[in-house]
């Protein structure tokens, strides 16, 4: 009886593994093959190589650089960051060493075994194209085009359509890799955009960037930020991600990586659900560490397991589905 009992649990373990095996966590962003839908979002750990890569070995489907431009750019001076329980607001003004010097950072990333998203942002046009073409030339997987930033120089790229269509078509005709187009939610009609986007040749869209926001010291009745404004980024923005996420995916035929207020596996399946491929995980990190990769991973594998999903694809736009 007692060996029954052990035949019969190891049965149990081997129909468990077995189940684990047959889902599907992989998705894919153009020809990007992404083993699980999390990615690095840009901005967050996304200075060094060295930190690129230890984010791809916690789990990360793909990692996402920090923005990155044509010359060296020193930011605003302190205060830039403010930690509140809703998020986190930035203004550090997109600052970085420069393409030239980065590249040997992506080269490091690149050891993670995962796609190396470069972000990438100019001040005209020919910028986005220069430093695109030099990021594919260190290696980069594909390109996100930060037409978005709400304390940069580059937010009107991705408010006017025609603006945006310039630069991703410009880009586009640069570089062989992935192109991917960073979207702003404070416009009148992010669908538009987003079809401006596609029309030029965009092979995904991310939605969305962090909102304009501020916060003020009623101690001494001054803005915290040095810069006065800064981006809003976490759980306070989700809701509006969700929108632009399942809003886009009713217009669009590219791929959409959506982002903003990941904490936990809910959060990724619902984006899934409004029409996501992909979703970047950011400012979670900061409150939860870098092993919210691997606890969002298994907090989907259960789910799947439990509902009877058996690839992330049978997920993508469910909730478009009545």
């Amino acid at each position: 009886m007692h060996n029954d009992t052990i035949t019969f649990k190891c049965f149990i373990s081997i129909i468990d593994e077995g189940l684990i095996l047959d889902i599907d966590l992989s998705t894919k962003i153009a020809n990007l093959k992404i083993r699980n839908p999390l990615i690095l979002a840009s901005g967050i750990l996304g200075t060094t190589g060295a930190l690129l890569k230890r984010v791809a070995i916690a789990g990360a489907g793909a990692v996402t650089t920090k923005s990155v431009s044509k010359n060296p750019r020193t930011g605003f001076p302190n205060p830039t960051v403010v930690k509140l329980e809703y998020g986190i607001i930035n203004a550090i003004g997109l600052s970085n060493p420069g393409i030239h010097e980065f590249k040997s950072e992506i080269k490091i990333a690149k050891e993670g075994g995962v796609p190396v998203i470069v972000s990438v942002f100019g001040e005209e046009t020919r910028e986005f194209s220069e430093v695109a073409y030099q990021a594919e030339e260190a290696g980069a997987d594909a390109i996100e085009l930060n037409l978005s930033c709400p304390h940069g120089p580059n937010i009107q790229y991705g408010q006017d359509p025609k603006l945006t269509y310039e630069v991703v078509s410009a880009v586009k005709s640069t570089v062989k890799i992935p192109v991917f187009a960073k979207l702003t939610p404070e416009v009148t009609d992010i669908v538009s955009i987003g079809l401006s986007a596609e029309k030029a040749g965009a092979d995904a869209i991310t939605a969305i960037n962090t909102l304009k926001a501020m916060i003020i010291d009623i101690k001494i009745a001054k803005p915290i930020l040095s810069n006065i404004y800064g981006g809003l980024s976490g759980k306070a923005i989700k809701p509006v991600a969700i929108r632009c996420v399942y809003q886009l995916y009713e217009a669009l035929s590219i791929p959409i990586i959506g982002v903003g207020g990941i904490t936990n596996y809910e959060d990724a399946i619902e984006f899934i659900m409004a029409g996501a491929s992909a979703v970047q995980i950011g400012s979670a990190i900061a409150f939860k560490g870098i092993e919210i990769f691997k606890e969002i991973e298994q907090g989907i594998m259960d789910f799947m397991r439990e509902e009877g999903y058996k690839s992330i694809r049978e997920m993508i736009g469910l909730a478009h589905k009545r």
